[in-house]
């Protein structure tokens, strides 16, 4: 079923006659661009069913009818659609679909939409179809929910800017819950241009591609965890930092950095959480949950394992607290944010260094995991940070990103329905088993309901990591991924200097990152298994679906590495622990090419930070804005960052005040803190304010005040419910790739090497002294990688790798 067909037209325009017909397509800069915005013209091609240029339009299990009714704002009559009963979906009349009567639109242009209505229900939006070109009608958003009203009430919103390949817009306004909404005097008018003056503040190449700092200060701790707080300091988890000698110790840190002075400051941390998962609450504290219980053993007896413990942190007081004990171990586990600010977390190793097949449960209400018995379990294991974002009707998309190793059984990606407990494999990943650490977002705006892949690799196998990437529309019937364009190449050094990437040599341990001006910033990477840094940043834009290269971050931003955006628009790169197991303490800024292009909008009032779902909330700003909208702040960490969201606010604009018309739905912008940015018509942003958006009672089962669309309903891949109830999923103690039979335990020899290095003791021993691996004892009286030829216990020695040594040919 396309979404088209999700809308349901049911009365077409008929047979006009040929005084009705238009003789051509209404111009843009038409004053009113809608045909009959009264529903005073009747259409005889409909038997006087509905208004010329008018149809019945809607889907789902409802009760309803549609009339005109005499009781209007003006002239003889008005619109009037009721839901006497709604199991789900919704009805709207909607500007019909055909070239006679949809308004013609110009790509990259913004209009002015506005009706006077009255409502008995507060379950209304005004709803938008747009027209391809290429593909034809499709739903394009929703952009105004609209108070109940008793009189006539004039309600206005301006698009976002029209997407390329769109020709003609449709719109109206759905009912989806019981009641009412009569409509009248409909206006549609384009928005004059208001471009500010092309200027460049910087140089040529920093308005292009932006620039990079690094900064003077290094960051005290091995953080690989990187949290934004609500008050926009960030909070850098380390934990032992992926030291051996730190977790023997007891040590374990954490850093709050200020960006405003540029200061750190070390936290007291009780547990190991290297490797923890993390998210935001909707309170703005931040849940840790599990983390390192122990280094994997020399002996192969254990790998690494995750423990029960789980800590909320404080940003008001800057402290953790323990919460209740989840019902498994999860070292490297997921945490996504539900729509009424719940928290599910899959996968990880468990206790005993398996791996977990327990999906935990936080309740936002009681403050708590819950006991096993209270959820729902498919018994399935999702690997390690395995991405799950959530969709706008509750259910999880697993992108196919994940940590280590081969991807999950099946097509690599997949929809899970918790209340239905099932799971449903989504086709069409590349390469599921090379997508080892690759980046996933839902890209801008959420309400889009797009996901984009990047690279990735595999380190069982350690080929060169991939320039794939993916792109998949939830908003289909049957939603696939397919092929996106390739990622550009940088440059990388394999032992011979900096060399540009060849072939299809791309990258893993990526990041990606929302922008502000609707951009995704795509930084940093490895060609290989915790080595060879990849030198190379680019700017994806959704709309058009090309990466642009730009300034790339001069510290090498491999394993452990992060990025991630700041409240006034800047991007901060921390972290690399290559295999030699030291750590890179340098921090990267990086100033993207909107902020050296002239002077920014300001934000100067916020008239309420408090929000909830449907509201209209009032901002003022110093000169026009062409859009606004809200980021959750980044939770990262090992390239994931499932919870990444920019959420659409679309305007109403009355000189230097502006309306915000927020979602209401809470599964599109999640309970919590958010940042809220105005964007130019240039594409520069404001400084963020932080607003805090409530209602976790928003979206229930009761009632229908969330507007959920019937997307992704038609799956056609397989299907399973839950398994058999077992305790766990075997999994090798080699999973991190690392063989530990050579060094320490936070030094990482890889079980298999890169493929441009000969299988001989000379080549593997030439490729670790060049990554600065130092001297390797050998741990116990194995030496599968025939490291130590002359027995002596050291790895690489200088016996190992004479003339008659080396002559192995063996691997």
């Amino acid at each position: 079923m396309t979404p088209h067909r999700r809308r349901t037209a049911l009365v077409g325009v008929g047979a006009l006659t040929a005084g009705l017909l238009l003789t051509s397509p209404q111009p843009a800069t038409a004053a009113n661009l809608v045909a009959n915005p009264g529903f005073e013209t009747v259409d005889p091609g409909a038997a006087g069913d509905m208004p010329y240029c008018w149809e019945k339009s809607g889907w789902g299990d409802n009760d309803f009818t549609f009339e005109t009714t005499s009781d209007a704002h003006s002239g003889a009559q008005a619109m009037k659609v009721t839901l006497t009963r709604r199991a789900d979906g919704d009805r709207k009349a909607l500007i019909t679909e055909s070239a006679q009567c949809a308004p013609v639109v110009s790509e990259g242009k913004q209009y002015d939409l506005s009706l006077w209505y009255k409502s008995t229900t507060p379950d209304t939006s005004v709803t938008l179809f747009r027209h391809d070109t290429t593909a034809g009608w499709q739903y394009w958003t929703d952009l105004k929910t609209l108070d109940m009203a008793a009189s006539w009430t004039r309600a206005a919103v301006r698009t976002p800017e029209v997407p390329a390949g769109t020709d003609r817009i449709t719109w109206g306004v759905s009912v989806y819950g019981t009641g009412s909404a009569t409509t009248d005097d409909y206006a549609m008018e384009q928005v004059p241009d208001t471009l500010p003056p092309a200027r460049c503040t910087g140089t040529q190449a920093q308005c292009a591609d932006g620039s990079w700092e690094v900064l003077p200060t290094q960051n005290p701790v091995r953080s690989m965890h990187s949290v934004v707080l609500n008050n926009g300091k960030v909070l850098l988890i380390a934990g032992s930092g992926n030291s051996e000698e730190n977790f023997a110790a007891g040590t374990f840190t954490s850093a709050v950095y200020d960006p405003a002075n540029g200061s750190y400051k070390v936290i007291p941390t009780p547990k190991d959480m290297f490797c923890a998962g993390h998210v935001q609450l909707q309170d703005g504290r931040v849940l840790v949950m599990s983390g390192n219980a122990a280094y994997p053993a020399a002996d192969g007896s254990h790998g690494y394992e995750g423990y029960r413990d789980s800590y909320v942190f404080d940003p008001a007081t800057e402290t953790y607290s323990r919460t209740n004990d989840l019902n498994d171990g999860h070292w490297y586990p997921s945490a996504t944010e539900l729509g009424n600010g719940d928290v599910i977390s899959f996968g990880g190793l468990r206790e005993d260094s398996t791996g977990s097949v327990t999906a935990e449960y936080w309740s936002d209400a009681e403050q708590q995991w819950l006991p096993l018995w209270k959820v729902n379990q498919t018994w399935s294991y999702w690997g390690l940070y395995p991405s799950m974002i959530l969709m706008q009707d509750g259910r999880l998309f697993y992108t196919g990103s994940h940590v280590f190793g081969n991807n999950i059984p099946g097509t690599g990606s997949a929809i899970y329905d918790y209340d239905a407990n099932t799971v449903t494999q989504v086709p069409g990943l590349q390469n599921k088993d090379e997508r080892d650490q690759s980046a996933s977002v839902l890209l801008p705006p959420a309400q889009d309901q797009r996901v984009l892949t990047i690279g990735g690799g595999n380190i069982d196998s350690n080929p060169d990591a991939n320039r794939l990437t993916d792109v998949i529309d939830l908003k289909e019937a049957d939603p696939a991924y397919v092929a996106g364009p390739p990622l550009p190449q940088g440059t990388v050094d394999l032992g011979a200097g900096p060399q540009p990437e060849t072939g299809d040599q791309g990258k893993m341990y990526v990041s990606a990152v929302l922008l502000p001006d609707g951009s995704v910033l795509e930084t940093g990477g490895a060609l290989h298994n915790r080595a060879d840094p990849v030198y190379e940043s680019s700017l994806y834009d959704p709309q058009a679906g090309t990466f642009d290269p730009v300034a790339a971050d001069p510290e090498a931003r491999g394993y452990h590495s992060s990025a991630f955006l700041l409240p006034d628009g800047r991007v901060m790169s921390t972290g690399d622990n290559p295999g030699n197991g030291s750590w890179n303490h340098n921090v990267s800024i990086y100033t993207p090419p909107y902020l050296h292009r002239g002077t920014r909008p300001t934000i100067t009032s916020v008239i309420d930070t408090e929000w909830t779902y449907g509201d209209t909330q009032r901002i003022t700003v110093d000169r026009p804005i062409a859009k606004a909208e809200l980021i959750r702040p980044a939770a990262v960490t090992h390239s994931s960052d499932p919870n990444q969201r920019f959420v659409d606010l679309p305007l109403s604009v009355d000189g230097n005040n502006v309306d915000l018309n927020v979602t209401s739905n809470p599964n599109l912008a999640p309970p919590g803190w958010y940042m809220l940015f105005a964007v130019d018509a240039g594409g520069v942003p404001s400084v963020a304010k932080w607003v805090h958006l409530q209602g976790p009672a928003a979206l229930s089962t009761s009632d229908a005040s969330a507007h959920v669309h019937s997307f992704a309903d038609s799956l056609a891949g397989k299907v399973s419910g839950p398994g058999r109830k077992r305790a766990a999923q075997p999994v090798s103690t080699t999973v991190s790739g690392c063989d530990r039979h050579y060094g320490s335990a936070n030094v990482c020899v890889p079980t298999v090497f890169p493929p441009q290095v000969k299988k001989t003791t000379a080549a593997r021993c030439g490729w670790l002294r060049q990554n600065d691996y130092g001297r390797l004892k050998v741990n116990g009286g194995d030496d599968p990688l025939r490291l130590d030829r002359n027995r002596d216990g050291i790895a690489c020695g200088k016996g190992d790798t004479t003339r008659r040594q080396a002559t192995d040919r063996r691997g």
